[in-house]
Parts: structure tokens; C-alpha cells; sequence
């Protein structure tokens, strides 16, 4: 019988939605949201709009939620919220902001309109990769002169959050985007609510997220999103593509077509099995049952076991 974490791992696709996708769980997603604003823009109501589109083909990926979130002031404001990898990254969530901004022009009388624009953020919870070579987890972009920095134009931002440079224990948790961010990472790892996140707020994330509040086909809805992430965590290495510039190495050394070809394939099963190791000790880390990771990922128990050491 397959083992869970007794949370649900809320950096896949279908953990989010399930915990942030709701109409009552709203209050979670804003109290992440105005963290994340620190006070810039304080959220006091939310309305999800397509909850999902995806990109132009499939290997672009899901944007997660697209939202019209209201300030306090009373003013209006759209959000997308991203998670998975995509190629040229920085280019597509420029592209998606762009796409919100375009989409708010009338089909006629534009002139009518004047490009009263509302203003736009592209939110990036990014966790397996990374945004730059910066230790920095929080990027908070806007456009600005370039030689001053005095801010340009502020009704169009992007915030990237890089989860693996997040790397806080709970005892030294000191706000609650910290807190945020604590449990987003770690959440799957947990076996119960720290007294260090002793909110209202994370309380009632910790009481629904619970797996064994799943029934059959969300579990099984689950599972598929679980394994999906740790397939996309396969794609991000380079270990296959190590292992095959090695079998062509390989082949080239001994002079022969056969054993050119023999080496390569040989690099490319070498590198589908390190690449496969290395996300077996990445779950190992994050506190992951040895066989939930045999079962997600096909490696045997004594091989899982042998990583141990």
C-alpha cells in the first residue's frame, strides 16, 4: 500500500489549487498575497477568473490562477500566480503580463478607452529551479531608469519567489511571509503544525490539508500531480545530457560506428539512472518515504536504501 506524508505537498500543481483554488480557502491566498506585497498593496477581496489557461502549446506549462484581486483602496488589480519550469522563463511571464495588459483594450472605440490600464503582477513560485546565480529567494521586479533606478512605471511587476535558496529552519521564522514560505517548501515534510506557525491563518491550512481529507479520485488526482513533478524534476537535470556526451565519448575512442552507437546508448541509460538517483535523494531530504519514492520514481528499495549512506 502506498504511504503519504500525512500533508499534501503544496508545490504541485493540484496540491496548490487545492488549498488556494477555493472560494472558501480565499483568505489563505490573500494572506500569502499580501505578504508577498509587504505592505505595497494590501488585498481585501479576490475573484478567480479563468483558474487555469495554458500556453500557446503544451510544453509551455499552466499558468495556476488568474485573479482580479481588489485593494483597500478600492482600486483594481490583476494577478497571475506560476508555478512550473518553462523554457526561456523570463521571457514568458514578461509575455504573460503583456497578455493581461492587451487583453483589458476594447474590441472598438478604443480611443474612447485612453489606456486606463489596471495594473498587472505576475507572481512565480518557483520550486526545483532557479531564477539567477543570487542567493536572493524574493525578486521584486519593476521597470525603472535604468541609470537612477527611479521607478518608471509601478502598475506592472513581477515577483519571482525561489524556494530552494529559501532555507530558513522554523525556529528562526520571524514574519509571516517567512512563514509562508516555510510551509510552501516544507509542508509535505511536516507531521504536524509547529508551534512556531501558531496562527489562525496557518492553523486552518494545516486542518485541510491533510491527506487523509482526500477521497479516491482527489488522491488519485494527487498522486498523478506528485509523480508529474518529480518527471519535470528529471527534465531540469543534466545528467542525461552528461551521460550522453560521455557515451559519444565513448564510441569516438574506439574508432567503430557499433561502438559509437553502443556508447551512446549506454550514456543515456547511465544518465536516466543518476538523474533518477539524484531526485530519489532530493525526496529523501525532504523527509519522503522510501517506498512512495520507489513507487514514484521505479527504483527498487535497496537502491533508495543505498543512497541512505
Amino acid at each position: 500500500m502506498q504511504q503519504h506524508s500525512r500533508y499534501i505537498d503544496l508545490t504541485t500543481d493540484y496540491g496548490f489549487k487545492r488549498i488556494f483554488g477555493r472560494e472558501t480557502n480565499k483568505d489563505l491566498l490573500m494572506s500569502f498575497l499580501n505578504e508577498l506585497f509587504q505592505g505595497r498593496k494590501v488585498i481585501k477581496d479576490l475573484v478567480y477568473n479563468k483558474n487555469e489557461h495554458s500556453g500557446d502549446i503544451p510544453e509551455q506549462g499552466a499558468v495556476i490562477f488568474d485573479l482580479t484581486c481588489t485593494a483597500d483602496d478600492d482600486s483594481q488589480f490583476i494577478i497571475e500566480v506560476q508555478r512550473r519550469h518553462q523554457e526561456l522563463f523570463k521571457q514568458r511571464t514578461i509575455y504573460y503580463g503583456a497578455k493581461l495588459i492587451s487583453d483589458q483594450a476594447p474590441k472598438g472605440h478604443r480611443s474612447d478607452w485612453g489606456y486606463d490600464i489596471t495594473e498587472v503582477y505576475v507572481i512565480a513560485i518557483m520550486d526545483g529551479f532557479h531564477f539567477s546565480n543570487k542567493p536572493d529567494y524574493l525578486h521584486d521586479i519593476c521597470l525603472c531608469h535604468r541609470k537612477t533606478g527611479e521607478i518608471f512605471y509601478d502598475k506592472l511587476g513581477f515577483i519571482y519567489l525561489e524556494l530552494l535558496n529559501f532555507n530558513k529552519p522554523e525556529e528562526e521564522l520571524t514574519t509571516d511571509l517567512e512563514r509562508w514560505l516555510f510551509v510552501l517548501k516544507n509542508m509535505a515534510k511536516l507531521d504536524k503544525l509547529s508551534p512556531y506557525l501558531r496562527k489562525p491563518i496557518f492553523e486552518k491550512l494545516f486542518s485541510i490539508a491533510e491527506y487523509t481529507r482526500l477521497n479516491k479520485e482527489e488522491k488519485d488526482m494527487y498522486d498523478v500531480s506528485l509523480k508529474r513533478k518529480w518527471d519535470e524534476y528529471s527534465l531540469l537535470t543534466s545528467a542525461e545530457t552528461r551521460g550522453i556526451r560521455q557515451g559519444l565519448q565513448q564510441g569516438l575512442e574506439q574508432g567503430l560506428e557499433q561502438g559509437i552507437q553502443q556508447g551512446i546508448q549506454q550514456g543515456i541509460e547511465q544518465g536516466r539512472l543518476n538523474t533518477l538517483k539524484e531526485n530519489a535523494r532530493n525526496m529523501l531530504n525532504r523527509g519522503f518515504n522510501v517506498q512512495l519514492i520507489s513507487e514514484v520514481l521505479g527504483l527498487s528499495v535497496d537502491e533508495i536504501k543505498s543512497l541512505m549512506n
